[in-house]
């Protein structure tokens, strides 16, 4: 099934390009475009969209107000930032509201495909440009939370475990026999807990205590 694509950012002849180069392959399907972040919020509201794919720099609402108020209203729609700036500060804060990607608008037609694909199967996606500022911000976190998985219940080790291995909200209540909501709720506590506000952050910190495995099928 393609991966439905809304399309975020204020420049039409940036848009129709980014439409022209997905519209070509059969793995996505662009279902609609806004020109600021008020715009993207009403469409995606209405679209569902797989993918926002979210200029951070828009008049207005900008892109990191939006992807902030879109993934409090609509957590399974996921986030890619797309942007000129190389600022560690503007890729911690675009974790920090829930992007699941940060990709910048010199890549290469190749590595927006694959950020894409990725932020769809609920992978996180940093331009390996900045993957070097993603490592140092978790290093800066890591001071004194060696031991803090004590504070985490059996079932939220659990879903932290689902969670940094790759898997979906949706598949992780699957997995579970669990609803969404509850699956939610669940990473709300391990965030709340562990001082985490991004997906990277949990996925170094399964990483640290072994939790990073091959699933079973």
């Amino acid at each position: 099934m393609a991966i439905r694509v809304l399309i975020a950012d204020d420049h039409i002849l940036l848009r129709a390009g980014l439409r022209a180069l997905l519209n070509t392959s059969d793995d996505f399907k662009v279902i609609g475009e806004a020109s600021d972040g008020t715009e993207a919020l009403k469409l995606a509201a209405e679209l569902k969209p797989d993918v926002v794919l979210m200029d951070m720099n828009m008049p207005g609402c900008g892109g990191m107000e939006a992807t902030h108020l879109l993934r409090q209203k609509h957590p399974d729609i996921n986030v890619l930032i797309l942007t000129v700036h190389e600022d560690k500060s503007l890729l911690q804060e675009a974790l920090r509201v829930g992007a699941s990607g940060y990709i910048l608008k010199r890549a290469l037609e190749s590595e927006l495909v694959n950020s894409l694909k990725a932020v769809a199967r609920g992978d996180m996606y940093v331009h390996p440009a900045m993957t070097r500022a993603l490592l140092s911000s978790a290093e800066e976190n890591d001071e004194g939370r060696q031991n803090s998985i004590d504070v985490l219940t059996p079932r939220e080790v659990e879903v932290l475990r689902l969670l940094a291995n790759g898997h979906t909200n949706r598949q992780i209540a699957d997995i579970l026999a669990i609803s969404v909501r509850t699956v939610e709720s669940h990473r709300s506590n391990l965030m709340n807990k562990l001082n985490f506000h991004s997906r990277s952050e949990l996925v170094r910190f399964a990483a640290d205590h072994d939790l990073l495995q091959v699933e079973d099928n």
